[in-house]
């Protein structure tokens, strides 16, 4: 059985096939523990673990705060208008500074790519990718292709599509490199500006035509357009997006019987998604949520020194 030998988890795309099997068994284990009238386990109890969001965050903040808790982690939320880098001290220090108040788990959230990866070099402490810029957001990954296994209870041969905004997407990146090491077949689909052909340098197939995977896709998954991080305009109009790349109930009808619609939030209704189908039985967007919660309690264990799947 592959063992667990990292003390950090920055990106998937340094993870084989073994360890990230690893990391979605222990997150199965840990799934029932919020099934029970009392949803905590004792496995990080003594740990303290900071929640340091220098991007703003609503969804992997509060799960990252309660995956910790039911592990019976202290928790300490910091964001960046409440921390000292308002007063111009580097990443680098707050994080020391941090550490030395003997944090042993610093999850962070950052909008420069590479952000974790410059602390987790530098810390004892264990450092969680929560996203870093347009690079890579792997506990959203591990999330998505749990929800998947979990669905169809096999990642190989699967036929995903992700649609949107790949270029600017630290979702999609985690998710492609799950996928393929897992050997999925995937496809990127989008507009030619957001969704280049270099692009297929990670090992998925690009194509700028959604009409082309409707029939034949067993999973969906819509980004939201990442305005955030564009400093010019990639398509003429929202109106044309959807007209082009939303998934419209006519589109959604094309869909196969058992296909799955995910989504990784926060959804713009009618942009890249009809309500009718964000709400509708082919979506799991809200089982992504749950699982989202047994995934960051796997890595949190795991990171911190935990065994593995067998809990």
């Amino acid at each position: 059985m592959t063992a667990w030998t990292h003390k950090d988890l920055v990106a998937l795309d340094a993870l084989s096939a073994g360890e990230i099997t690893l990391l979605l068994d222990t997150a199965k284990a840990f799934k029932g523990v919020g099934q029970r009238t009392l949803k905590k386990v004792p496995a990080l109890r003594g740990k303290t673990l900071v929640n340091f969001f220098v991007e703003p965050s609503t969804r992997t903040r509060t799960s990252f705060e309660l995956a910790a808790m039911r592990l019976s982690a202290d928790v300490v939320n910091i964001a960046a208008t409440a921390s000292s880098l308002q007063k111009g001290e580097t990443l680098k220090d707050t994080a020391r500074n941090l550490e030395a108040l003997l944090a042993d788990i610093i999850v962070l959230r950052h909008s420069s790519a590479g952000a974790a990866q410059f602390l987790a070099e530098r810390l004892q402490a264990s450092v969680i990718n929560a996203g870093d810029g347009s690079h890579e957001h792997p506990t959203q990954g591990l999330l998505d292709v749990f929800t998947m296994r979990e669905r169809f209870g096999r990642i190989e041969g699967l036929k995903v599509a992700i649609v949107g905004d790949i270029l600017f997407s630290r979702v999609a990146r985690s998710n492609v490199h799950a996928l393929v090491t897992l050997g999925a077949e995937v496809t990127l689909v989008g507009p030619t500006t957001l969704v280049p052909h270099t692009l297929e340098s990670l090992g998925a197939r690009v194509t700028h035509r959604i009409d082309d995977v409707l029939e034949t896709t067993d999973v969906i998954n819509l980004l939201r357009i990442q305005h955030e991080r564009q400093r010019k305009e990639y398509f003429p109009s929202l109106g044309e997006y959807t007209a082009l790349f939303g998934l419209t109930k006519a589109r959604a009808a094309r869909l196969q019987p058992g296909c799955l619609i995910m989504h990784p939030g926060p959804i713009n209704r009618g942009v890249e998604i009809d309500s009718d189908m964000a709400d509708g039985p082919h979506s799991v967007i809200l089982e992504q949520v749950t699982n989202g919660l047994a995934v960051r309690m796997a890595v949190l264990y795991l990171c911190a020194g935990g065994a593995g799947a067998a809990l």
